[in-house]
C-alpha cells in the first residue's frame, strides 16, 4: 500500500478522484482523508431494504446508519455532493467504466461470494431495484485517537485494520441475523480511558469500544487470524482493544442471502426478493465530506472510567464517572465502624465497585454466608451476613443472572426456612437453589465448580463470601474470641482456594472484623489493627475485599451498586457489546429487588423466630452486632438507597 502525507491530508472530493482511477496503487484507506467521515457499504434488493433499516437501528453500535438511497438512486447530497456508487460523471472522469466510489467491491449471491469487482456499471439494470446503505466506520475515528496521543497500530504498520467475527449474537429482525463483527486496535494499557474519552461521543463511527482484554472473552480464539484485514503485532503493554464494525451489516445480508437460496430449494417457494448483493471490500470504504465532529461530537463529554476486572482472563470493564462516584458513596456510607473494631484500617477503595462490576458482567453467581459464632446455641449462626446474602440475591434474579446458595450441611434445614421466609416476605422473587460442599477428594472443589471438573467449563464465573467464617493460616475458624469453631464449619473455602486457579472465576469477600472468608487479601491489616488479629485473621483471600462496619452492610451496598450499574447507560452499552436494545423498561423490576426498611425488618423478626441471635450480644432481639435494627441497620439502609435512586 502507497500511503503518502499527501494521501493522509487530501480532501475528501480529491482523494475519491484518485481512488476512481487509482493510480497510486492504494491498497486499503486506513489512515487516508484523516478526520472525516468514512462508510461502509452495503447494497440489496428494495424488498430488503426497510428490514436491514430496522436491523441497523436495533444494532447502532456496528450499524450506525449514516445514509439510506432509494431504489436506484446513487446520489448523496449529505454524504457528498459529486459522487455516484456506480460511476463518476463524464465530466469529472473521463474513462469512468474504470471509476468507482469504493477501491473495490464484492458480490454474493445466495449468501455466497462470488467476485470482487472494481465497478457496478455491468449491473445497472439489477441496480435500479436496489437500495444502498451507508454505515459509520471505524477508520473515521483513528484520527481522534492520535489526537489524544494514542497509538493507531494498523497506521504505524501500514495495513489493513485486524477484523473478527464474534461468538456475540445481535439482535435480530425478520430474516436479518449474524453475530457481531469487531475491529481490534493494540492500545496501551495507560491509554485505555484516553481511547475510550476520544471515541465515546463518535456515535456514527461506532462509538466507545465495546470489549478491552481477552479476545476469548468475544469468541475469537487466534488474534494472529483475523476474518477481514491483516494481523496486527501487539507492543509489550498493549491491551486488545474492541470496536464493533459495519462488516457485520454484510454478516447480515449474507446470511439473508443465503436464506433466499433455502427458500428457493423448496418446490412450493416462489422467489420475491433478489438473492443478489453488493458490498465494499474490507479497507475500501467510501469517503464522505462530513467531518467526524461535524455534527457527532458533543461539547462537554460525559467522563468514562475503566477498570480491570479481572487478570485470568485479562478483563476491563467501562462505567460513567457519575455512577462511579455514587458507588464511592455506598462504600464510604458502609465503612463507618459503629462497633470500633478498627476496620478503617482494612479498607481498600474502589473494592465495591470492582466486584460489582464483575458481577455485572457475570451469568452464574455462588453466594455463601454463616457464622456459627454461637458455639452453644442451636443453632449456633449469627443474624449478621444471611440477611446481607439474600439481598445481593434477590438483585442477582432481578437482573436475570443465575445465584445459588452454598452452605454448611448442619445448616441446610435453617437456610432452606431463611429462603421460604424471603420469597414470603417478598424479598425473592423465587427460591434460591440451596447446596452443600464436602471434601471427599483432591479434586472435590474442582468438581464442584465446574462441569465433569473441567477447569475450561466453569460452572459460576463469581463466587461470593459475606460474614463467613474464613480459615485462618493455622487451618482452624476462630471467632471474635478467638474460640476455635472448626467442628461447625463446613471446607468451603476450599472453593474460593480453587477458584484462583480457575480462568473466568472471580471472587469478593465481604466482611467486618478480618476473621471472614476473603479477607485473606487484608490479613495483614487485620494482624497489625484488629483486636485477636494474629490469631484470628483470614488467610484466605479474594480477588476484592469488601469491608464494612456490618457485613449486612456490604451486602446491601453491593445490590444498590448493581442497580446503579443497571441503570447506567454507559454500563449498560458496553455488557450488551452495543447490540440489541437498553434495558431500562426493566428498571421497575430491579427497583422492586432493591432491600427496604420494611423488608429487613420483617427478615430480621423471622430469623429472631427461627433461633438466629445477634453476633456480639447473641440476644434474640431486633438487632444485629449488638446494635439495634431501628435508627441504625434502618437508617443505613435508607442512606445507601437514596444514594442509589438520587
Amino acid at each position: 500500500m502507497l500511503l503518502t502525507g499527501g494521501l493522509k491530508s487530501l480532501l475528501p472530493h480529491a482523494l475519491r478522484r484518485i481512488i476512481c482511477c487509482n493510480r497510486a496503487g492504494i491498497s486499503n484507506i486506513s489512515g487516508m482523508a484523516e478526520g472525516y467521515e468514512q462508510a461502509n457499504v452495503v447494497i440489496l434488493h428494495k424488498s430488503l431494504a426497510d428490514d436491514f433499516e430496522k436491523f441497523c437501528h436495533a444494532n447502532s453500535g456496528p450499524l450506525p446508519l449514516l445514509y439510506r438511497s432509494k431504489p436506484g438512486e446513487w446520489k448523496r447530497p449529505s454524504l457528498s455532493s459529486d459522487s455516484d456508487i456506480r460511476k463518476y460523471d463524464k465530466a469529472v472522469v473521463t474513462s469512468y467504466f474504470t471509476g468507482t466510489d469504493c477501491l473495490q467491491y464484492r458480490k454474493y449471491e445466495y449468501g455466497a461470494f462470488t467476485g470482487s469487482l472494481k465497478s457496478l456499471k455491468d449491473y445497472s439494470e439489477q441496480l435500479k431495484d436496489m437500495v444502498a446503505f451507508y454505515l459509520g466506520c471505524s477508520f473515521s475515528f483513528e484520527k481522534a485517537l492520535q489526537a489524544a496521543g494514542i497509538p493507531v497500530r494498523n497506521v504505524e504498520q501500514k495495513c489493513n485494520v485486524s477484523t473478527y467475527k464474534t461468538a456475540v449474537p445481535c439482535y435480530s429482525i425478520s430474516t436479518f441475523c449474524c453475530n457481531l463483527v469487531v475491529t481490534m486496535r493494540p492500545i496501551p494499557e495507560s491509554k485505555l480511558e484516553a481511547a475510550v474519552l476520544a471515541t465515546s461521543e463518535l456515535k456514527e463511527t461506532h462509538g466507545a469500544p465495546i470489549h478491552m482484554g481477552d479476545p476469548g472473552l468475544l469468541g475469537i480464539q487466534d488474534l494472529s487470524k483475523p476474518d477481514y484485514g491483516d494481523p496486527l503485532h501487539l507492543h509489550p503493554g498493549d491491551i486488545p482493544v474492541f470496536w464493533p464494525c459495519g462488516l457485520t451489516g454484510i454478516e447480515a445480508a449474507i446470511n439473508c442471502s443465503m436464506y433466499c437460496l433455502q427458500k428457493l430449494l423448496k418446490p412450493s417457494f416462489s422467489l420475491a426478493r433478489s438473492p443478489l448483493v453488493f458490498t465494499h471490500s474490507s479497507g475500501c470504504m467510501f469517503i464522505t465530506d462530513p467531518k467526524n465532529d461535524s455534527v457527532t461530537l458533543r461539547s462537554s463529554r460525559e467522563v468514562q472510567q475503566v477498570h480491570c476486572i479481572s487478570q485470568d482472563p485479562l478483563h476491563y470493564s467501562m462505567v460513567s464517572a457519575e455512577a462511579a462516584k455514587k458507588i464511592k458513596a455506598l462504600e464510604s456510607l458502609i465503612g463507618t465502624d459503629p462497633g470500633d473494631r478498627g476496620i478503617v484500617h482494612l479498607l481498600r477503595p474502589d473494592e465495591l465497585l470492582k466486584a460489582c462490576l464483575s458481577l455485572s458482567h457475570a451469568r452464574s453467581v455462588l453466594v455463601t454466608t454463616g457464622f456459627p459464632t454461637h458455639f452453644n446455641y442451636e443453632p449456633p449462626e449469627e443474624n449478621d451476613g444471611p440477611p446481607g446474602a439474600l439481598a445481593i440475591a434477590a438483585m442477582l434474579q432481578a437482573l436475570e443472572k443465575d445465584v445459588a446458595i452454598v452452605t454448611d450441611q448442619r445448616a441446610m434445614d435453617l437456610n432452606k426456612k431463611i429462603i421460604e421466609e424471603a420469597v414470603q416476605i417478598g424479598i425473592l422473587k423465587e427460591p434460591v437453589p440451596l447446596l452443600s460442599y464436602q471434601r471427599e477428594s483432591a479434586n472435590s472443589a474442582l468438581v464442584f465448580l465446574c462441569e465433569n471438573g473441567n477447569p475450561r467449563r466453569p460452572r459460576f464465573d463469581h463466587l461470593i463470601a459475606i460474614e463467613r467464617a474464613g480459615m485462618a493460616a493455622d487451618g482452624n475458624y476462630y471467632n471474635a474470641r478467638k474460640v476455635n469453631i472448626k467442628h461447625l464449619v463446613d471446607p468451603i473455602d476450599e472453593l474460593f482456594l480453587a477458584a484462583q486457579t480457575i480462568p473466568g472465576i472471580t471472587t469478593t469477600g465481604v466482611g467486618d472484623g478480618g476473621n471472614e472468608l476473603g479477607m485473606g487479601k487484608v490479613k495483614d491489616a487485620v494482624k497489625k489493627h484488629i483486636k485477636n488479629g494474629d490469631v484470628i485473621a483470614c488467610d484466605v483471600e479474594a480477588d476484592f475485599a469488601v469491608v464494612a462496619g456490618v457485613s449486612n452492610w456490604g451486602g446491601y451496598a453491593i445490590a444498590c451498586a448493581l442497580y446503579i450499574l443497571s441503570t447506567c447507560e454507559i454500563h449498560d452499552r458496553y455488557l450488551r457489546r452495543a447490540v440489541g436494545f437498553s434495558q431500562s423498561p426493566k428498571k421497575t423490576a430491579w427497583l422492586s429487588a432493591l432491600p427496604s426498611v420494611t423488608k429487613e425488618e420483617k427478615l430480621l423478626k423471622a430469623l429472631v423466630q427461627l433461633g438466629v441471635r445477634s453476633g456480639k450480644s447473641a440476644s434474640l432481639e431486633m438487632e444485629v452486632d449488638a446494635l439495634p435494627f431501628y435508627n441504625t441497620h434502618s437508617l443505613m439502609i435508607e442512606k445507601l438507597l437514596q444514594e442509589a435512586q438520587h
